[in-house]
C-alpha cells in the first residue's frame, strides 16, 4: 500500500532537497522546525531526533539535546550513512543510517516517543486502521518487540528490515520511528500514528459495551491514504504555527 501512494506525493507543494536544489542550511532549518513541532505536539520529551537526507550517502540530524530546546539557526549534525557516527549524534541515529541505506524513497525520519503509542506497545498492541489518518499505516504498523535502545549497527539494520517498505515501526516500550519522502511527511505521519493509537485506546476503553469495532478494508484504506488536497501541507502548517524559523530562509 505504501508504494501505491507514491503518486500522491508528487502533487505535494513541499519539495525534497535533492529535487529542489535546496541548500543544506535550509534543510537544517526544516529539521529544526520539525523537531520543535514534535516537541510542541507532545510526541517527544527529553529524547528523540529527526533527520533529512542530503544525498545518497549523507543526511543531517537534529542536535543531540531535547528537540524543543533547539534554538533558531542552531547547527545540525551531518552524518554519513556508511561511516561511524560523528561526535554529538545520539546512539540511535544508527537507525537513521540503516533506513537511508535501505530505503532510497525515504527523505526524512522522526524518532519519537508518542505517549499513546508507547502505552499500546507495552501491551504489544498495534493501532489498527480504524479512521482516516490510521489508513496510512494499514492494516497496522509493525512492532519491534525489544525494549532495548538500538545502539549497535546490527540491531539498527534489523529494525530497518522490520520496517520493510512502510511508513512507521513501533518499538516496544521505546517509542516509534516514522519515515517519509520529506522531513515534513515523516513529522506529520508521527502525529497520525499517535492519533491512531489514541483511537485504538479509546475503543478498548469501551470494549465491554458490546459495540462492534470497525476497521477499514484494504480498499478503503488505499482510497483514504492520500496526500491530495494539500492534506500534508495543512497538517504541517498546524504543527508548526508560530515557529520562529518557519518563514525564514537560510
Amino acid at each position: 500500500m505504501w508504494h501505491q501512494r507514491q503518486s500522491c506525493r508528487r502533487g505535494c507543494a513541499i519539495a525534497t532537497a535533492r529535487a529542489g536544489g535546496e541548500s543544506v542550511a535550509d534543510l537544517a532549518r526544516r529539521v529544526r522546525i520539525a523537531g520543535r513541532a514534535l516537541a510542541r505536539a507532545g510526541l517527544v520529551s527529553a529524547y528523540g531526533h529527526c533527520s533529512a537526507r542530503i544525498d545518497d550517502g549523507h543526511f543531517i540530524v537534529s542536535p543531540g539535546r531535547p528537540l524543543g530546546l533547539v534554538a533558531r539557526e542552531e547547527p545540525c549534525i551531518e552524518v554519513a550513512t556508511d561511516q561511524p557516527l560523528p561526535p554529538g549524534a545520539a546512539g540511535e541515529v544508527r537507525i537513521h543510517q540503516a533506513v537511508y541505506r535501505r530505503r532510497p524513497d525515504v527523505g526524512g525520519i522522526c524518532r519519537a516517543q508518542p505517549p499513546n503509542t508507547m502505552t499500546l506497545s507495552v501491551a504489544r498492541i498495534m493501532p489498527r486502521a480504524r479512521h482516516g489518518v490510521s489508513s496510512y499505516f494499514a492494516p497496522a504498523p509493525p512492532l519491534w518487540d525489544d525494549p532495548a535502545l538500538v545502539r549497535d549497527d546490527a540491531s539498527a539494520s534489523r529494525v530497518a528490515e522490520a520496517l520493510r517498505d512502510g511508513p512507521a515501526i513501533v518499538l516496544r516500550g521505546n517509542g516509534a520511528l516514522t519515515v517519509g519522502a520529506t522531513i515534513e511527511e515523516a513529522t506529520v505521519l508521527c502525529w497520525f500514528l499517535e492519533d491512531s493509537a489514541r483511537v485504538e485506546l479509546d475503543l478498548r476503553k469501551i470494549a465491554n459495551s458490546g459495540a462492534p469495532f470497525s476497521e477499514l478494508s484494504a480498499a478503503e484504506a488505499t482510497r483514504r491514504a492520500t496526500w491530495e488536497g494539500a492534506l500534508l501541507d495543512r497538517m504541517w502548517a498546524y504543527l508548526t504555527q508560530d515557529d520562529p524559523e518557519l518563514h525564514s530562509t537560510a
